[in-house]
């Protein structure tokens, strides 16, 4: 059974050398999945360095899950065109915001752990799981897959997972 970790904010800030899909430009949104729940960012029109900094929030529950987006092209006359996605595996954050309540770490910044570029992540470079007063956050750069070009920066935070999510879980004998 499904049991919740907390609240996840997706803060999706900005694109980088995003690709041409219409004649000289794009006009780029972001689609970004957990699980079935489903969130968009509004479209930056005729933009290959779009700034969002748009905040999604998702319900993050146990098994954790991957996170995943799409960027597109809006186009008015016929079907969007991709522009490229990416995924990042949570199961880093989620263990680091468990190491935080185990430290309990809830002011200033501390750097739980750092994440590597792997199968199990787009990431362009090493990322940091940080404790910024008390909220886990990492900060990522994720490079789009399918496509020439392009890069997709995201702040992510897990907010107050409940103190169960921390404790050992009990089975019936």
């Amino acid at each position: 059974m499904a049991e919740p970790v907390g609240m996840l904010k997706v803060i999706v800030v900005q694109g980088k050398r995003l690709v041409i899909r219409d004649f000289k430009s794009s006009d780029p949104y972001v689609i970004v999945k957990l699980g079935n729940q489903t969130a968009r960012t509004k479209v930056i029109n005729s933009c290959l360095n779009p700034v969002w900094n748009e905040e999604l929030s998702f319900s993050l529950m146990d098994p954790v899950g991957v996170l995943n987006l799409e960027v597109f092209d809006k186009d008015r006359f016929k079907a969007d065109d991709k522009m490229g996605h990416a995924h990042l595996s949570l199961q880093p954050l989620v263990s680091a915001a468990r190491l935080r309540q185990i430290l309990g770490v809830s002011s200033g910044e501390t750097t739980l752990r750092k994440v590597i570029p792997d199968p199990d992540n787009c990431l362009v470079r090493e990322s940091s799981v940080s404790c910024v007063h008390g909220e886990v956050v990492q900060d990522v750069w994720l490079r789009l897959c399918g496509v020439e070009s392009g890069e997709i920066q995201l702040k992510i935070k897990l907010m107050d997972p409940p103190a169960a999510a921390a404790a050992p879980r009990r089975y019936p004998s």
